[in-house]
C-alpha cells in the first residue's frame, strides 16, 4: 500500500511550524499556546479574505455569519449574482459589509478546498498527522464575540493572523466526545464550567497558535480590533472508529442477522437476558476470528475519501495524453492512497472510489510508475500504454504541470 508517510508528532515540517517540538506529550490531552510562531499571511490574509467576499463568485455554505452567538439566515447576505448568473445563493460583498458593520463575524468555511495556500497546507499536514484536515477562518469585528462557550468534536489548531482575539479555554465537561456528540447535549454544563476560573484565558496576536484537544471547552472575542484568525480541524480516528467498522462487519454473520422469537418484548429485561446473553457470545466468538487486514478494508473508503490528493488541472492533463514522449517526466499524484495486488492475471490498483485492472505482466510497470519518484516514461510501448491510461486515471500527473 502506498499512502503519505505518517510522521511522528513534532517531527514534520508543517506540524513543527504550528507546534514545535516535543508535541506528542501534548496531542490529545491538554492545550498548548505558542506565541510569536512566525508570521502565517502566506496561509491567509485580511486583504486574500476581501478577494474570496469579492472576487471569487462565494456561495454559501462556503460563507456563514453570525451575531449576539447565533447563525443568520443566508438570505441575509445572499441573492442572484446578475443577468447569467441568477444563482441565488451567491455572496453579496454590500450585505456582507452591512452585517459587518453591525457586527457579525464572518465564518469562511471550507478554505482546505477554496484557498490554494491553505489547500496546500492542509495536505501537508494531513499527510504527517495521518489524518483529515479541515480549514475555516473567522473574521470578527473590534469588540464582538462570535460563538458562545462551546466545544468541538474534533482537536483543533487556532492561528491567529491579523489583530487580537481574547480566549477563555475551560477544561471538557465531556472528555473526548464523538461527532455525535455534540456540545448542545450538554448546555447546562458548559454553561456553569464558563463562569468558573479558567484553564486558559489570553489575548493571541498575529503569528500565535493555540491548540485544543476535542472537547475542551472554549469561546473567544475580539479585542480592539478586527480580528482574523484560522481554525484547522484535525478529524483523527478514534477507538470508536474500529467499532463502528465491526459492526458493520458484524451484519454478515448469519447467526448475528437472526431474528428474534415472535412475541418477545425486547423492553421487558427479564424477556431480554436469555437473548441477549446468547447475542453477546455468539458476537465474543465473531469477534474472536477478526483480523486487522478486514478492520483496514473496511475503514479505507471513509479514510481514503476524508482527504482529497493533490488538486489537478484537467484541461493541461488532457492535453498532456497527446504528447508524450519517452524522455516526459511523470510523478505520483501527492497524497493518493491506494493498494497494488495480484489477482488472477491481473494487477488489481484498488482506490477509495474504484479498482483499475491491468494484465499482471504491467505490475512491475505499474509498482515503478506509482513508487513515488518522478521517472521518465521510456520507450517500451507497454510503459506507454499503462502510463497514459494512470495520467487519464488521475494517478499520475507530467511533471511540468505541477500544480
Amino acid at each position: 500500500m502506498h499512502e503519505d508517510k505518517d510522521a511522528a508528532p513534532g517531527g514534520s515540517p508543517a506540524l513543527r511550524r504550528l507546534a514545535g517540538p516535543g508535541f506528542g506529550d501534548v496531542w490529545g490531552n491538554r492545550p498548548l499556546l505558542r506565541k510569536a510562531c512566525g508570521e502565517f499571511d502566506d496561509l491567509l490574509s485580511v486583504a486574500a479574505v476581501d478577494d474570496l467576499l469579492s472576487q471569487r463568485g462565494l456561495r454559501t455554505p462556503f460563507l456563514r455569519l453570525v451575531r449576539d452567538g447565533k447563525l443568520m439566515e443566508p438570505k441575509q447576505f445572499t441573492g442572484t449574482g446578475g443577468l447569467g448568473a441568477e444563482v441565488a445563493d451567491q455572496v453579496l460583498d454590500d450585505r456582507v459589509l452591512e452585517q459587518l458593520a453591525l457586527g457579525a463575524t464572518l465564518v469562511l468555511q471550507g478554505l482546505h478546498r477554496l484557498w490554494p495556500p491553505l489547500r496546500d497546507f492542509c495536505g501537508l499536514l494531513a499527510g504527517e498527522l495521518g489524518c483529515a484536515v479541515q480549514a475555516n477562518a473567522y473574521l470578527t469585528p473590534a469588540g464582538r464575540t462570535g460563538f458562545h462557550t462551546h466545544y468541538d468534536t474534533h482537536d483543533v489548531f487556532v492561528i491567529q493572523i491579523a489583530g487580537g482575539k481574547r480566549w477563555r479555554v475551560h477544561e471538557p465537561v465531556y472528555p473526548d466526545p464523538l461527532p455525535r456528540q455534540p456540545w448542545a447535549a450538554h448546555v447546562e454544563e458548559v454553561r456553569a464550567a464558563a463562569t468558573g476560573p479558567a484553564a486558559l484565558d489570553e489575548e493571541l496576536r498575529p503569528g500565535d497558535v493555540l491548540y485544543l484537544p476535542r472537547g475542551w471547552l472554549h469561546a473567544a472575542s475580539s479585542v480592539s480590533e478586527t480580528s482574523l484568525h484560522v481554525t484547522l480541524g484535525l478529524h483523527r480516528p478514534t477507538a470508536y472508529t474500529m467499532v463502528e467498522a465491526l459492526l458493520r462487519m458484524a451484519s454478515e454473520d448469519e447467526q448475528l442477522r437472526a431474528g428474534l422469537p415472535l412475541g418477545l418484548d425486547v423492553t421487558d429485561p427479564g424477556q431480554l437476558q436469555p437473548h441477549l446473553k446468547q447475542t453477546v457470545e455468539a458476537l465474543t466468538r465473531w469477534l474472536s476470528n477478526v483480523d486487522a487486514s478486514g478492520v483496514a478494508q473496511r475503514l479505507r473508503a471513509s479514510q481514503w475519501k476524508a482527504t482529497r490528493p493533490e488538486a489537478l488541472r484537467p484541461v493541461a492533463q488532457a492535453a498532456a495524453l497527446g504528447t508524450l514522449t519517452p524522455q516526459t517526466m511523470v510523478r505520483l499524484r501527492r497524497g493518493l492512497r491506494f493498494t497494488v495486488v495480484s489477482h488472477a492475471q491481473r494487477v488489481r490498483i484498488c482506490l477509495a472510489d474504484r479498482v483499475i485492472e491491468l494484465p499482471v505482466q504491467g505490475e512491475e510497470i505499474v509498482r515503478d510508475l506509482l513508487g513515488g519518484p518522478a521517472v521518465a516514461v521510456g520507450a517500451d510501448p507497454d510503459r506507454h500504454t499503462i502510463t497514459r491510461r494512470l495520467l487519464r486515471e488521475g494517478l499520475l500527473v507530467p511533471v511540468p504541470i505541477e500544480a
